[in-house]
């Protein structure tokens, strides 16, 4: 399971995304509600909100959006309550009806996280500029894109983010945004927030009793209630809850596979999509169980006085939470149990104990899967020029120490660094280097574990690189999400803009609404995709020429 992605490579994320932000089509494609024909003019109004525009229904009551560019939006629209105070570490309750029409025009609240210094590093700051809103245990709340509030049958697409289980929210970056797919595809797209780290996953089982046997996984539950919300109501928004397919990248992936899992969001998930970021089990909750140990006695409580943690500031909890973590780590050592942090926890009721998909006939068994990763996921020259010039033997050297893997290859390193220059010939030692730390293998153990099941699977490698920093970022972790959602000009401090990315973009959405609306992602702007098998390990390599390979890192891979 990847894990913050911040820990490990600072260039993901994107700026505040307004209601001006350039389309990859041109504003004169886009008709005037309510107006005749006049698709040459390009200065006509593109942004209309008023009393009796943009309304919708919910089971809890109307709320009323803007239409942009032909696309409705619906912001912040809360699917649970507020979980602080005696709702925190439980699970998520409804949201309280409500009369009057609900402005739904801005997002919702970031699920608590430690926001202290998040613009610190300037280069990160422009090619990432997160984007973050206010703060609050108040955070369930999703938002909508949608051509049309009609009773229209449409495939929808719901967004879960990136940023480990630690961080992040449903618009993080420019390219989560879902007007350009809802606009190409005649589809509707969901982002949500939900409750993350200590706040969503602190497992207090053990100390707590059976109030709070969910508690390690509020978080997970607060993502089938967001899908719950979804079959009762997004059929007021143009969408079909017949079809649902989950997306979700880095945490985010791990999450579409987990939830995938969890026997509440049968039914519920139709097509799964996990990129850079997946996962075949939840943590142990021996470890989990321990971890609420060492949080109750960080906190200065006794098991009696558990309840207490409600009560406490939500950065106050979460700072004495992972100061618990990290002494845990330290006084328990790192063998034996699983050392997550604050995860998605196997307790064998909401998650699986054991390996995800592992029954034939299981939770997903009729849910197809398509799973992608990136070349270059942990690539570490963008803001080190220097590293462009290192050796093999030298990359050979920080493959044995470290580079992305926890102590190291050790003696291993200079093999498997051969196998992948072999694979790669054309690849000079830093990137050689960063296939090795960026390596398929959860991807492949992700999809073979899927193939217990009767619905197919397909596997994607990212490998477009944009052309900034002197060429250095290379294929990196974040930078396939605003292909597959028809952002390249709207990201551009992920891909420069212009023909060339969007000419891949233009593939890979069509694929994705293909996959959405079919569970097939074959198109025709793409090569014949097979679906994967363990003999062969087809895999579509997504660059400027597209094409099938079988298992191209197979040799190098599988001696890690």
């Amino acid at each position: 399971m990847k894990t913050n992605r911040r820990n490990f490579f600072q260039t993901m994320g994107a700026g505040a995304a307004g209601f001006g932000l350039a389309t990859t089509l041109p504003l004169a494609a886009c008709a005037t509600p309510g107006a005749s024909d006049n698709s040459e003019e390009e200065d006509d109004q593109i942004l209309f909100i008023g009393d009796d525009i943009a309304i919708a229904e919910t089971v809890y009551g109307k709320v009323k959006g803007f239409i942009l560019r032909d696309i409705y939006q619906f912001r912040g629209i809360p699917y649970g309550a507020d979980t602080s105070g005696k709702n925190r570490f439980m699970p998520p309750q409804k949201p309280e009806s409500w009369d009057d029409i609900r402005p739904a025009v801005w997002w919702g609240n970031t699920a608590p996280q430690i926001m202290d210094n998040r613009y610190g590093n300037a280069y990160s700051s422009f090619a990432d500029h997160w984007n973050y809103d206010d703060v609050s245990e108040d955070c369930l709340k999703l938002n909508v894109w949608t051509p049309a509030i009609d009773t229209s049958k449409r495939p929808v697409l719901v967004w879960l983010h990136g940023g480990g289980y630690t961080n992040g929210n449903g618009i993080e970056q420019d390219g989560y945004m879902g007007e350009n797919l809802s606009r190409k595809g005649n589809v509707v797209f969901v982002s949500i927030n939900h409750r993350l780290g200590p706040i969503g996953f602190s497992d207090l089982s053990g100390v707590g009793g059976e109030k709070y046997k969910d508690s390690g996984n509020v978080g997970a539950l607060d993502m089938v209630a967001a899908l719950e919300w979804v079959k009762e109501n997004i059929a007021n928004f143009g969408g079909d809850p017949g079809n649902v397919t989950i997306m979700g990248q880095s945490g985010g992936g791990a999450k579409v596979c987990t939830v995938a899992a969890m026997p509440a969001a049968k039914g519920l998930v139709h097509k799964a999509v996990p990129l850079s970021g997946s996962t075949t089990q939840g943590m142990d909750q021996a470890y989990s169980q321990k971890l609420g140990e060492y949080v109750l006695k960080e906190a200065g409580l006794k098991p009696s006085e558990v309840d207490k943690l409600q009560d406490l500031p939500w950065k106050e909890y979460i700072l004495i939470a992972n100061k618990a973590s990290q002494k845990m780590r330290e006084q328990e050592g790192e063998s034996g149990l699983m050392r997550m942090g604050f995860a998605p926890v196997a307790d064998g009721i909401n998650i699986p104990k054991g390996t995800f998909y592992s029954e034939a006939n299981g939770v997903s068994a009729d849910v197809p899967m398509l799973i992608c990763s990136t070349f270059h996921e942990w690539g570490m020259a963008r803001t080190m020029p220097e590293m462009e010039k290192i050796t093999a033997d030298e990359a050979k050297e920080m493959l044995k120490e470290r580079a992305g893997f926890r102590g190291g290859l050790g003696d291993k390193a200079p093999a498997v660094y051969d196998a992948y220059a072999k694979a790669f010939p054309d690849a000079k030692p830093i990137e050689v280097m960063t296939l090795v730390a960026s390596n398929r293998a959860a991807v492949v153990s992700t999809a073979t574990a899927k193939l217990n099941q009767k619905a197919p699977v397909y596997v994607a490698w990212f490998g477009w690189e944009p052309p900034m920093f002197n060429n250095r970022m290379r294929a990196f972790h974040c930078l396939d999400i605003c292909f597959w959602f028809n952002n390249t000009d709207l990201m551009l401090t992920h891909t420069g803009g212009g023909a060339r990315p969007r000419k891949l973009s233009d593939k890979m959405s069509d694929s994705l609404l293909s996959f959405m609306k079919t569970g097939d992602p074959n198109c025709t702007s793409l090569p014949q995709w097979p679906a994967f098998t363990s003999e062969n390990g087809e895999t579509m390599i997504l660059n400027d020429v597209c094409e099938v390979k079988n298992d191209p890192d197979k040799v190098g891979r599988e001696m890690l």
